[in-house]
């Protein structure tokens, strides 16, 4: 069985989801979906010019994992741009923010995306080892963000 794909943690959302050549030079371009987590790991690397170690821990993945989602973005960039096609920007395994939780039952700790967070707070969430209610943040922020801000709400692209 593989295991699951670990949550990229970005802090870019942009505001314009989408880049399209000339209608006049493509009339009817194809499209490069982008995900969230290629579009961070370019603005890491190639726009704030961090070294790839930096940038793997600003993600919270590993360095070759940072290397793979920088050369796929790298490559539906260049594809867009020599062969005048759509660039939409889009989805992927990402948050915002990454916080540590605790069962008080069974003592498991693990890391859960702050998307989770107001399930976890309404007991809504289960310890995915005992099936306990009894998950709680471990910043012991109660009502209160955490740590950077991981109560944020989350920012969809729709």
């Amino acid at each position: 069985m593989a295991r699951p794909t670990k949550w990229r943690k970005i802090e870019h959302i942009p505001t314009v989801p989408y880049f399209i050549p000339s209608e006049k030079d493509f009339p009817e371009s194809e499209k490069n979906i982008l995900k969230l987590e290629e579009l961070e790991a370019i603005r890491l690397k190639d726009l704030l010019g961090m070294e790839q170690e930096e940038c793997a821990a600003s993600m919270e993945v590993s360095r070759p994992t940072f290397q793979r989602i920088l050369i796929s973005a790298r490559e539906k960039v260049a594809d867009s741009l020599i062969n005048g096609k759509t660039i939409l920007i889009e989805g992927g395994n990402f948050t915002r923010n990454i916080c540590p939780v605790k069962c008080a039952e069974c003592g498991k700790e693990w890391k859960e995306t702050y998307e989770n967070l107001d399930a976890i707070k309404s007991g809504d969430y289960v310890c995915p080892d005992c099936g306990s209610q009894q998950v709680f943040c471990d910043q012991s922020c109660k009502d209160k963000p955490c740590r950077k801000s991981c109560c944020r709400r989350y920012l969809s692209m729709d």
